[in-house]
């Protein structure tokens, strides 16, 4: 029985275990801060479109994963559009939390306690590392798109705006 690495988060311990490359990027999360995908550009000192956010959206029949830049937002018709279905909203916070394991402002795309369909904005793509939530607020990583779209399963799609 393989062990859980209690220094990690479900994302690296996922990551890991695929052999996937990863860096890790620690910052002191602010309380107070507004948006938290702004604050770990700031603290981090990367683009903001090269800091990816992770949102959850409801389909009406569950939910899915979308992967924007920071520096953007979901399309939620191009978002429907990729999914396949006729319309969807963001989710509730509390079914986006229960359904990940994550915390708001900590929810990554990779190692979430259910998997469910996920989709990459395609602007991934121009960049060798994106950066992603880590699994808690304050801790972000940095992988290659093709190995975020790989480990989640996700698909790519012109979904930010």
């Amino acid at each position: 029985m393989a062990r859980r690495d209690p220094s990690g988060t479900p994302a690296t311990v996922t990551l890991t275990a695929a052999g996937v490359p990863f860096s890790q990027h620690v910052y002191e999360h602010d309380p107070a801060a507004r948006s938290y995908g702004q604050e770990a550009v700031d603290a981090l000192g990367l683009p903001a479109e090269q800091m990816f956010k992770t949102l959850l959206v409801d389909t009406g029949a569950g939910l899915a994963v979308a992967v924007v830049p920071v520096a953007g937002s979901l399309d939620l018709k191009a978002m429907a559009s990729a999914l396949g279905v006729k319309r969807v909203g963001m989710a509730d916070p509390g079914a986006a939390q229960r359904s990940s394991g994550y915390v708001l402002g900590g929810i990554s795309p990779v190692g979430q306690k259910r998997a469910l369909p996920t989709v990459v904005d395609e602007s991934a793509e121009l960049f060798d590392v994106v950066y992603v939530s880590g699994g808690r607020r304050g801790f972000d990583i940095g992988l290659a798109p093709a190995d975020l779209v790989r480990v989640t399963g996700a698909v790519l799609a012109d979904i930010a705006r």
